[in-house]
Order: structure tokens, then C-alpha cells, then sequence
């Protein structure tokens, strides 16, 4: 076969090897380029700093989250319509809504929710130096420390931004940044039905939810989702009880696994 080959070779025209060599230079060259560039590739994924949106369990277990950065009207109905059903859940607050409510501080503490942390003033963290951003949390985690007894462990970015270096920035201080992956959009003042629907259709074994506590609705959808949740066998957790110790690891969706 291969003496075929040659003698073919030999048969075809300056011009014809020209070209054969031609290709077989740029086939090369891909090559080369291709297995230069695949490891930059993988490492840029496996650097790639992501928060946890969700949590792999084998229960039914799934989180409830609230972030507290403006109004106050409706909290004590929350803590009214949780306590009913004896459910636990995560608030995350601003330490502006600290300074402002701070008896709703220790009445979330108080009937046994936790109250973390969401910046303390609902800046664009992906602006600000890794300095500013510990500067800020911080901050947060102080006045939450001061009324209730207890500094924060979790941290939800403002806005639901980050990018590596704010993740970077947050982990280092030992704290874990803290994302969703069932949004109920209750700020968009959707109905309570809508809020509702949303909610139950994606929720999942493991899914931490996103609510706010001054939107019009979410007291009306919030009891017909738990008792969904309860009756379809769920037990509902705070966050830190729902996600994992390390080692953990977090794939591209933001789920995280035991390590």
C-alpha cells in the first residue's frame, strides 16, 4: 500500500505536490493551534467563579429567600404567614434597611430566620475594587451583627451581579455568595396566581427561591406556595441548611455537589 502511495506521488506534477504540501502544512498548523488553545479553554471554564444558584439533594429539600432592600409594610405579615406553617427561610437585607427597620431585624431573628447579608447600600458590586467590596459587606454584616447577635455567613450581590473578582472578593471572606434558580418575579407586581404558577413549575429538589419582601403580591401567593410545598412532600430549609460543606463543587448552572 504504502509503495502504491509513493509511486502515485511520483506520477503527479510540481504543481500537484505543491498543493498536497500546502495542505498537509495547514492541517498541521490547526492542529497545533487546536491543541495549544484546548487547555486554555478548560482553564478559563475551571477558574470561571460562580455563586450557588442551587443545590443537588437527594431529599426534597428546597430554600426560601427574601431580600429586604426598600419597603417594610409587608414583613411582619411574612413572619406571620411562616410562623403559621413553622417554616424557616433566608432574608437578605441591606444595611440602609437595617438603619431604617431595625425592630424588623430583630423580629426575623427572633422568630427564627435568617437574616444575611445584600450589600449595604445595593451598589453595583462588579464596580467596585475587591477592597470596597469586603469594605462593604462588612459594613452589612456589622448592623446585622449588632441587633441580632449573629454576623452573616451568606451574601446576595445587588442586582443579582457579580462577576470572578466580586466572587473572589466574597469567598476570601469566608462567606458564600448566595444566587437562585426559581425567580417567583413578584417585584414586576405580577398577580398572586402568576407568582404562584411561576413558583411551583420550576421548583425542584434543591431549588433556592427568590422573593422580595415589599412586592404587592407575595403575601397573597406566599401560603398557597408553602402549603404546594408541604403537600407535595417538600421540607422547606434556610439556605445555610440547604447548601453543602466543602469540598463542593459547582458545575456551570451554578448547582452545587458534594465534592
Amino acid at each position: 500500500m504504502i509503495r502504491r502511495i509513493r509511486e502515485a506521488y511520483k506520477r503527479l506534477t510540481g504543481k500537484q505536490k505543491r498543493s498536497i504540501w500546502i495542505g498537509a502544512a495547514a492541517l498541521g498548523i490547526g492542529a497545533i493551534l487546536l491543541v495549544s488553545q484546548a487547555p486554555m479553554a478548560l482553564s478559563a471554564a475551571n477558574t470561571r467563579q460562580l455563586p450557588i444558584y442551587s443545590v443537588e439533594r437527594d431529599q426534597k429539600v428546597v430554600a426560601l429567600s427574601f431580600d429586604a432592600a426598600w419597603g417594610n409594610e409587608d414583613t411582619q405579615t411574612l413572619i406571620d404567614i411562616l410562623g403559621k406553617y413553622d417554616v424557616k427561610v433566608t432574608f437578605f437585607v441591606v444595611g440602609s434597611w437595617v438603619d431604617k427597620y431595625p425592630e424588623s431585624v430583630k423580629a426575623l431573628h427572633d422568630a427564627g430566620h435568617e437574616v444575611m447579608n445584600h450589600s449595604n447600600d445595593h451598589a453595583h458590586f462588579n464596580s467596585l475594587s475587591a477592597d470596597k467590596i469586603v469594605e462593604n459587606i462588612n459594613a452589612c454584616s456589622d448592623k446585622i451583627e449588632a441587633v441580632t447577635g449573629t454576623r452573616p455567613t451568606l451574601f446576595r450581590p445587588p442586582y443579582g451581579e457579580y462577576d470572578d473578582h466580586v466572587i473572589a472578593a466574597v469567598r476570601s471572606m469566608g462567606v458564600e455568595p448566595i444566587q437562585w434558580d426559581v425567580d417567583s418575579l413578584d417585584w414586576k407586581e405580577i398577580s398572586a396566581g402568576e407568582i404562584y404558577k411561576r413558583v411551583t413549575s420550576r421548583v425542584r429538589a434543591g431549588s433556592i427561591v427568590l422573593f422580595h419582601n415589599a412586592a404587592l403580591h407575595t403575601p397573597e401567593a406566599l401560603e398557597d406556595i408553602i402549603r404546594f410545598l408541604i403537600a407535595e412532600g417538600y421540607e422547606i430549609v434556610p439556605i445555610s441548611q440547604l447548601i453543602l460543606p466543602e469540598p463542593y463543587t459547582i458545575d456551570h448552572t451554578g448547582r452545587q455537589f458534594p465534592g
